[in-house]
């Protein structure tokens, strides 16, 4: 007798993200039971076949049963949500909106209703337990390179409900069902403290600004760790009389000057916690240069550090000498300033710091900075086999950041995790600026012991539900876990 997990329904609606824009929740309904056809994942033809075309009726719909199966013994609702992201990649897969006057032309309804209709036809008896078939009967029922048909939002939230509908079912928790027995390295938090770019309305340009616990020996301390400097950071700030609201990922988004001056409070929080720099705490940068890259000049424009230099005279500035003064900086420009920074900080990982299509600068960068910094592509890579080939090929970066919406489903994106590992690239599993409560990724960075996340500061419920499960996860591996620093040989800073 073989186990299934037979979906009986699926269901989107349309909520709101952590910065108030649509994004959509499906719920995936299955019916688990014992059955003696075929094992435990066949296609729809076969399994009608094999139930020797019995059939029985599911809400409004007839599909294939079973035979002899002691059904149901489980019929219970699980759900996906899908985040999305103020830095979006152009490589990404789409994220379809409504592009209809209510919620500015960022409504899902469109994807909601391919949910509801399309995909849920197409989705109905299916065993759950097949995630792989589930995911390329998604792939295949939108049938475009980038899920411009269905919607990737559409696609993912399915993907990721019918999961943890199979986890469920089976009684497992999620991240031994994705993971199996060997899913037990709990990530370093990559928290962000102090946000910049898109993600914060402030003279930072940078987009992140991040702290890694390397020195503690769980992940319950190094949360800790990054909480208590996180506190000391707004301390400091209150002191200098600066900005303590928060940006999109939560980190404190004060109106800094340029980068030395950031990551100078960041310093001081460290040692005002009564850590190290470098030894018990290194930092981590998401500079997003694609969002500082301009087409025409092909530089890279610093709007915060201008403004910072020069605003006090803007106004008595004339358009040409406002252009004049500009902070712009060229590849090789944007290059000596990492290897200054990380010559003065103990910085071990910079994302996205070249524009996402300049493959000759990041060969360049990995060249000058590869052997000692993790270099993270996000925007470069887009959680793409493809464009992570590419990047492989090219000796260009040496990490990949993972978000499973950016292709749209878990499949895709276990896929992109392991070609990543294979060719010796770390991954390094993250969230999105715009966020629900769901803490899919946490689940994801211990299934597939990544070793490092990326879900934001210890603020806003948002981005803490992720550290929670984390906490649940490693009590629940209490002396299975593991908890160990991604950069024993760094010497930067």
């Amino acid at each position: 007798m073989s186990v299934t997990v037979r979906i009986m329904d699926v269901h989107a609606r349309e909520i709101l993200d952590s910065r108030g824009n649509p994004t959509v929740e499906a719920e995936v309904t299955v019916i688990a039971g014992e059955g003696a056809f075929g094992g435990p994942c066949i296609n729809g033809r076969n399994m009608e076949a094999a139930a020797g075309n019995h059939k029985e009726k599911i809400g409004d719909h007839t599909v294939p049963a079973p035979v002899g199966a002691p059904y149901p013994l489980s019929g219970k609702l699980y759900t996906g949500r899908v985040p999305s992201g103020a830095s979006t990649g152009r490589f990404e897969a789409v994220e379809l909106r409504d592009k209809e006057s209510r919620y500015q032309g960022k409504g899902v309804q469109k994807a909601v209703r391919n949910v509801n209709t399309v995909l849920r036809e197409a989705l109905l008896g299916r065993n759950a337990l097949c995630q792989e078939e589930i995911d390329q009967i998604l792939i295949k029922t939108d049938g475009t390179e980038n899920k411009e048909k269905m919607g990737a939002n559409a696609t993912l939230s399915v993907s990721m409900a019918a999961a943890r509908a199979a986890a469920a079912a089976l009684h497992m928790p999620l991240y031994r069902y994705l993971g199996g027995i060997s899913a037990k390295k709990m990530p370093v938090p990559m928290m962000n403290i102090l946000n910049g770019g898109k993600h914060a309305d402030n003279t930072v340009d940078f987009q992140e600004f991040m702290i890694m616990p390397v020195s503690a020996e769980s992940f319950q301390e190094g949360l800790r760790i990054c909480a208590e400097v996180y506190q000391k950071l707004k301390q400091l700030l209150v002191k200098d009389n600066l900005s303590t609201g928060v940006g999109d990922e939560g980190g404190f988004a004060p109106s800094l000057k340029n980068p030395e001056e950031v990551l100078d409070y960041i310093v001081k929080a460290v040692l005002a916690a009564g850590y190290q720099p470098g030894s018990d705490i290194k930092i981590a940068l998401d500079v997003a240069a694609s969002e500082l890259y301009q087409e025409d000049s092909g530089m890279y424009y610093f709007p915060g550090e201008t403004k910072a230099l020069h605003g006090s005279r803007r106004d008595m500035l004339s358009a040409a000498d406002t252009k004049e003064a500009s902070v712009l900086r060229s590849t090789d420009e944007m290059i000596a300033l990492y290897e200054e920074l990380c010559r003065k900080y103990p910085i071990v990982s910079i994302e996205d710091g070249l524009n996402e299509d300049d493959w000759d600068g990041w060969r360049k960068m990995t060249e000058r900075l590869g052997d000692r910094i993790q270099l993270v592509g996000d925007d470069l890579f887009v959680t793409n086999t493809g464009r992570l080939s590419a990047g492989i090929r090219l000796h260009t970066a040496n990490a990949i950041l993972a978000k499973v919406n950016q292709i749209g489903t878990l499949s895709e994106a276990f896929a992109a995790i392991e070609m990543a590992r294979e060719n010796g690239y770390k991954a390094v599993i993250s969230h999105r600026s715009g966020e629900t409560e769901d803490t899919i990724i946490a689940d994801i960075a211990v299934a597939v012991n990544a070793g490092q996340i990326k879900t934001g500061a210890p603020c806003r419920t948002d981005r803490v539900s992720k550290y929670n499960q984390l906490l649940r996860i490693e009590e629940e591996l209490e002396g299975v876990s593991v908890y160990e620093n991604p950069f024993p040989g760094h010497s930067c800073g």
